[in-house]
């Protein structure tokens, strides 16, 4: 241990013991014991009185000469023989150490979590990030009163504060004074750990070239050891690189930033009976004391220092020796959000226009939606925006699986791992297992009674009923000033300034569902004994061979207790298993509701949260998209799967496995009831995205069994609900009978996503997709598949013309499954329909071909037939309204299918007669109708009708002219329908 009168005093360092270096003959020495070993004699050595003094005496230690050369080398002992003298070597050597320092730390401050890989492999946080607004600020300004939470107050109190860059936070402050403290401080999610990131990575790369080194520590890693240890020997076990630089440490030529982060982490006393003064870099104290000493100056004076903490961690440090405040605000200006989303959207690999459009919805929607805009004023629900735009837009068949779910759990470990309401001695209390229990209540009860909106008033209750001890009431204390401004933030709803509500209103029915699942409402009955059980039952399996015994020689009355005791274990089974069968009717009976049955699925919904809807929005529409909750039960699915699980794990919620189960189990007898019942298209969605949130292959092979019917028409499928379709009932090589995907907006990446699964439809319905020549490529190669099992395919309404004829020609000449072929309105014309012909003859299995309203004249329609005269099994071929003239029509009128072999649909009216497909052509003309010309259709149905007053005039019979009446009253429906535009 060095004598006081040998140490350097507070203000000096070690760099006044460099003289002795300066002063040295020119030419390191070495002493003549080392000589004949090294083989060098042109070496001197110069040892400084200090280490000399200190190292030897009575006791002291003799090493090897070898032993002592490397030594004082390594300690920068000797110096070299060269006219710049022995700085210039260790400054050489420190230099290396430095670039290597700044080489790794760039490695490691750039690696990325998991999380950002979604945004692309080329994407960095060096290149990517967006510096928050940082202001400068007090202590006094933190420690106002807790109830002044309104965005309102946050923006005016720190509206006259200066606004500091990163790299100016050391800036003399207003009065010119140096600052070597900074505290850098801000609630969860705005983006501390990232900034320190930043400064680090800026450095490493040049851009920070007031310091010559950085040294960065985790409090979080120092909170772990109370094992003294000297400042030398703690950088050089975290950085073993930097042995050479040691010495230069402390020098006030040598500039030098020290990095903490999460200062909330440890509990800096700065008492000097709790923390004693050190000035000495090699003397061995607990690491926190070496922090004190580094902020009170009195260790490494001309060090600066910089930390991050959370708000509730500032009264830690008094604030003498912290000598600039400085609050991170986060993205204040709507400016620095667009800048943020542009950068995260961007990808190299993908269409500039769909990431523009993207960006102008979302651009317009942060103007006229300003909670939205409040909430993006942290950076994580920024992050938590571009994250759900990618997951909506950019899903590929080729991604790994990735769930809503899956987002906002990930979302919550980036912001809540390892983060801590209190270090205790004993135990940590999980800031995330704290959240689940406390707002996990709030936004459960919110979504029992459908709320939204909360008073002050409703969270004091929530708050504070159950709040009994001073501990209790510290860690709710430390959670209001840290993080509910997180997920709570003021109503911006005129009328309704003084209500807060859910930053992200899907994160509500997140933490509902975490608060469901892991098992935080169950009854003090089910609370206690579950303890009680547990406890009952280990003890009782010991002292039930004891019982036994005695039972032998007393009466048996006195174990009757014993007796009731050991049914504890199995009573509280059974009120467990009924609290599980109750979490599972909950889940089965929100997803079903029949409120919900006519609203958007829960995607489209998510999408017009977060890019808004085209077109004004009824107060009422507004309201009740607002109170849907219809994410609830997707969350609670999601939250139950392998994955979520593990990552809760991490954030100290565990859900047991057997939990898990015992839900999944009743969860499944609630789901096959529902799904036998007809749904309609968008609950259906909803329910497959569930089933694709659950990840439980297994599960959802016995759930989707029963759905032989797909109704899925007019959904506006996406990448995603196309990925996710063709990953539910592509489990087992699921059989279905039906797949409706009519007026979906389908496209040809999404043809490619499903090819599998419509191989095994048997009726394929793909109208109104607007699908055309390029998509006829993809559906004449799963036609012609050789596991096709396609009977019957509607294409109608689609611009398919001459160019997709020939494509999809060569597959009706080659499939051999095909039975049923709608081709209405698609464009074809004479020349497309005339190549469908010349293909026809080599099929042997179509039955029916629909042709109508293609713009085919009488020559191509009586080439048409003839052709289908030949073929053995076509038995229909429809032809209305096309451009046919009266006569050709009258012709078509006499072929009979028992004569001619095929029967030719053109009207309505066959002669004196109505046609016995009436209603068939009807249903055509009235499913499809929507897409068409107008101004054309009136036209053909005008043609129609005169073909059925003509053939009841020319009737005598009665029941006929009345079948005429009954069809012309409802071809006359349709037609003012279509002239009043209500279609």
């Amino acid at each position: 241990m060095h004598c006081c009168r040998c140490l350097p005093q507070p203000g000096t360092s070690w760099s006044k013991f460099n003289v002795l270096r300066v002063v040295a003959p020119p030419g390191p020495y070495i002493p003549s014991q080392y000589a004949p070993m090294l083989e060098v004699d042109k070496y001197h050595i110069l040892q400084r009185s200090l280490h000399s003094k200190s190292s030897l005496g009575p006791s002291a230690v003799v090493h090897s000469p070898i032993h002592q050369y490397h030594q004082e080398k390594r300690m920068g002992f000797l110096l070299p023989r060269s006219s710049w003298g022995g700085q210039m070597l260790m400054s050489l050597t420190s230099g290396d150490a430095i670039q290597q320092h700044k080489k790794r730390l760039a490695e490691w401050f750039s690696h990325l979590p998991n999380e950002e890989k979604q945004f692309g492999p080329s994407f960095t946080l060096d290149a990517s990030h967006v510096d928050p607004v940082i202001k400068e600020s007090s202590l006094e300004e933190n420690l106002k009163p807790l109830t002044e939470l309104s965005l309102q107050n946050q923006l005016q109190t720190s509206g006259w504060s200066r606004t500091l860059a990163i790299q100016d936070v050391f800036s003399a402050d207003a009065s010119g004074r140096v600052v070597k403290n900074v505290v850098l401080y801000g609630t969860i999610g705005t983006g501390k750990s990232t900034l320190v990131k930043k400064l680090v990575l800026d450095w490493c790369h040049g851009r920070l070239p007031q310091y010559d080194i950085v040294i960065p520590f985790s409090c979080e890693d120092l909170s772990q050891s109370s094992t003294p240890i000297s400042l030398k020997r703690l950088i050089t076990k975290k950085y073993p690189h930097l042995r050479e630089v040691l010495p230069r440490l402390g020098s006030p030529q040598f500039r030098t930033l020290f990095v903490l982060n999460s200062l909330e982490w440890l509990k800096l006393d700065f008492r000097l009976a709790a923390a004693e003064l050190c000035s000495d870099p090699e003397e061995a104290v607990p690491p926190a004391t070496i922090l004190v000493n580094l902020l009170r100056k009195y260790l490494l004076p001309e060090a600066s220092v910089i930390m991050t903490t959370r708000p509730s961690a500032l009264g830690r440090i008094p604030s003498k020796y912290v000598d600039r405040y400085a609050k991170i605000c986060g993205f204040m200006d709507t400016d620095l959000q667009k800048l943020y989303f542009q950068i995260r959207l961007s990808r190299q690999d993908g269409d500039d226009s769909e990431t523009a459009n993207l960006m102008e919805m979302l651009s317009r929607n942060l103007e006229r939606h300003q909670q939205l805009a409040a909430a993006c004023f942290l950076p994580s629900y920024c992050w938590l925006t571009c994250a759900t735009l990618h997951f909506l837009y950019f899903t590929k068949a080729t991604a790994p699986n990735q769930t809503l779910t899956s987002i906002y759990t990930s979302f919550l470990r980036l912001n809540f791992s390892g983060e801590i309401l209190e270090n205790h001695d004993t135990s940590q209390v999980s800031m995330m297992q704290y959240v689940a229990k406390l707002l996990g209540k709030v936004a459960y009860e919110g979504f029992k009674s459908r709320k939204t909106h909360f008073t002050e008033e409703d969270l004091h209750k929530f708050f504070e009923v159950e709040m009994k001890t001073e501990e209790e009431l510290n860690l709710l204390t430390v959670f209001r000033s840290d993080v509910l401004n997180f997920f709570l933030t003021p109503c911006l709803q005129p009328g309704k300034e003084q209500m807060f509500v859910f930053a992200i209103p899907a994160m509500q029915e997140y933490l509902a569902a975490l608060y469901i699942v892991l098992g935080e409402n169950r009854t003090a009955l089910q609370r206690i004994g579950r303890e009680v059980s547990e406890v009952i039952g280990k003890a009782g399996e010991d002292i039930t061979a004891v019982l036994n015994i005695l039972s032998k020689f007393l009466p048996l009355r006195i174990f009757a207790l014993f007796n009731l005791l050991k049914m504890v274990p199995r009573l509280y089974g059974r009120i467990s298993g009924k609290n599980r069968d109750s979490i599972a009717q909950t889940l089965a009976v929100e997803m079903f509701r029949e409120e919900d049955a006519f609203n958007d699925d829960v995607l489209d919904q998510i999408n017009s949260s977060i890019l808004g809807v085209e077109g004004p929005m009824l107060p009422s529409d507004q309201k009740k998209q607002e109170e849907a909750f219809e994410l609830f039960p997707m969350f609670m699915g999601g939250l139950l799967s392998r994955r979520n699980r593990a990552t809760l794990d991490q954030l100290g919620c565990s859900i047991q496995n057997f939990a898990a189960f015992e839900i999944t189990k009743a969860l499944k007898k609630h789901l096959l009831k529902s799904s036998l019942k007809k749904q309609p298209p968008s609950e259906l969605m909803d329910l497959l995205f569930f089933l694709y949130e659950f990840q439980n292959e297994r599960f959802t092979a016995e759930v989707v069994r029963s759905l032989k019917v797909i109704d899925l028409s007019s959904v506006r499928m996406t990448p995603l609900k196309c990925y996710v379709l063709a990953t539910v009932l592509g489990t087992n090589g699921h059989q279905v009978t039906e797949l409706d995907l009519t007026s979906c907006h389908m496209d040809l990446q999404d043809l490619r996503t499903l090819s599998p699964l419509l191989l095994r439809c048997k009726i394929l319905d793909l109208q109104l997709n607007s699908l055309g020549p390029e998509a006829c490529e993809d559906i004449r190669n799963f036609l012609l598949h050789e596991k096709c099992e396609v009977e019957t395919l509607r294409l109608g309404n689609n611009p398919i013309t001459e160019q997709g004829a020939v494509i999809l020609g060569e597959a009706i000449a080659g499939n051999k499954s095909l039975s049923h072929l709608s081709l209405l309105h698609t464009s074809l014309g004479n020349e497309g329909v005339e190549v469908i012909a010349a293909y026809l003859e080599k099929n042997r299995h179509l039955q029916e071909l629909n042709l109508a309203y293609n713009s085919v004249t009488d020559q191509t329609a009586r080439a048409l037939v003839e052709v289908a005269k030949r073929h053995p099994t076509l038995e229909k071929v429809h032809l209305y309204f096309n451009e046919i003239s009266e006569e050709g029509r009258q012709q078509l009128h006499g072929l009979q299918k028992e004569r001619d072999g095929v029967k030719v649909l053109v009207s309505l009216a066959e002669g004196t007669d109505v046609s016995e497909y009436s209603s068939l052509i009807l249903n055509e003309v009235t499913s499809n109708v929507k897409g068409w010309d107008q101004e054309r259709i009136q036209r053909h149905l005008q043609l129609l009708l005169d073909d059925l007053r003509c053939g009841r005039r020319q009737t005598v019979n009665p029941w006929k002219k009345a079948r005429f009446l009954h069809v012309e009253n409802q071809v006359r429906k349709v037609l003012t329908t279509v002239q009043h535009g209500n279609l």
